[in-house]
């Protein structure tokens, strides 16, 4: 016996197909559903929202009373409990939830709960310290991930900029808080992972409400930041209740300007060093010199209070040889180092054009904007000179050549 609806000719009327889904949905118990308000619109007496899952990229419509949500006090982005009852619309065949029922989640559930995931996440490694990455000593491009047009992005640049000027930065500007402040950090992550040329990644947000954190303490996104290879700095700066990310991440810093003085070294304070490294090679260097001085002297006066000439004569001579040889050997290791140190101060110092100007040099170019060696080269039209602090026009005053 053919079972109606398994074949052509038995097909059910689209009438009777909704009728049975509609009699079943009806048996379907009410329920308490946990999640975020992604929209919140009233109109009239009715309020329509989306309620969105906490941890994964899921959503539910929903429908109700505007007062229910009205006592419950909700805005968009509030994390919340609703009482649901499915409903079955048979004349366009959609699922529709009702609300009955609103409540808000409070902050010391959303704490135990962090807790909980702190202790699983914990109990899988996720925090402990021989999994985390060392930064890179000088990082040539750094992956920024932040707020638009945010104070931690002028934080981090402007910082780090000031202490290594050469440093480059990729910027993701995304949303840091709301519901979709985890996708989209999310996305930014696996952009920057996937970049061979970004050497460093920062998450920066100038701190916040402790709502306003929960997207940094999310499980996805943690299991993203411990997926990468690439080193990643948290500059979430929010000292009580920290999220999560601060633990995960390789680097925790305490704001977004610790975080530029983390990832970047000071130039002043690096030439400083090697300046005194400097100074202590010489000084290594002439103390060696007097060792070699004064075993040589104690090595004469040996020979001479043994007193026959020919003794005397034959270590003379070895003495001057010594001697010699030493002094070849001192020059040639003194010369070495200061070689290599100035090589070293020579990279460092034309890291930055600026300091040549600040020297008192100048730069001096065409109106076309090539620069000019020989003065045989000037002609009477306005030559631009760049000095220090600025540039201005100046006309040559050229003098009759012969020839």
């Amino acid at each position: 016996m053919t079972l109606p609806g398994q074949t052509p000719e038995s097909a059910y009327p689209v009438r009777e197909l909704s009728a049975r889904i509609g009699d079943t949905i009806s048996k379907w118990p009410r329920v308490w559903v946990e999640g975020q308000l992604a929209e919140l619109n009233l109109r009239g007496n009715w309020a329509f929202s989306v309620l969105r899952d906490a941890d994964t990229d899921m959503s539910i419509r929903l429908a109700g009373p505007a007062a229910v949500f009205s006592r419950a006090e909700v805005q968009t982005g509030s994390r919340v409990a609703v009482q649901l009852q499915p409903e079955w619309r048979p004349n366009n065949g959609t699922l529709q939830f009702r609300v009955l029922a609103v409540q808000t989640v409070g902050v010391g559930e959303l704490l135990l709960r962090l807790e909980k995931l702190r202790a699983l996440l914990a109990a899988e490694g996720l925090f402990a310290q021989e999994r985390k990455r060392p930064l890179p000593v000088l990082p040539h491009l750094v992956g920024l991930i932040c707020g638009r047009e945010s104070d931690a992005k002028h934080d981090v640049i402007t910082n780090a900029t000031k202490r290594w000027p050469h440093v480059r930065f990729e910027v993701a500007e995304v949303a840091v808080q709301g519901p979709t402040a985890v996708e989209q950090v999310s996305a930014a992550l696996r952009r920057f992972e996937a970049d061979p040329g970004i050497d460093v990644i920062v998450i920066a947000r100038g701190g916040g409400a402790f709502e306003d954190l929960l997207p940094f303490s999310d499980e996805g996104l943690l299991r993203v930041v411990s997926a990468c290879f690439t080193p990643i700095v948290s500059a979430i700066g929010h000292e009580q209740d920290r999220p999560l990310l601060d633990d995960v991440a390789d680097v925790r810093a305490s704001t977004p300007t610790d975080a530029a003085r983390r990832i970047v070294p000071d130039m002043d304070e690096e030439l400083h060093a090697l300046a005194r490294v400097r100074q202590r090679s010489l000084q290594r260097v002439q103390r060696a010199l007097e060792r070699e001085t004064q075993a040589l002297a104690r090595l004469r006066d040996s020979v001479q209070r043994a007193h026959p000439s020919q003794v005397i004569e034959d270590r003379r001579r070895e003495n001057g040889g010594l001697r010699a040889e030493a002094a070849r050997l001192a020059l040639l290791r003194i010369e070495r180092w200061q070689g290599s140190l100035r090589t070293t101060h020579a990279r460092l110092t034309a890291l930055s054009p600026q300091r040549t100007l600040d020297r008192g040099f100048a730069v001096v170019r065409k109106a076309d904007g090539s620069v000019i060696t020989d003065p045989h080269h000037l002609t009477a039209a306005p030559i631009d000179i760049r000095v220090a602090h600025g540039s201005f026009l100046a006309t040559p005053i050229l003098e009759a050549r012969n020839g």
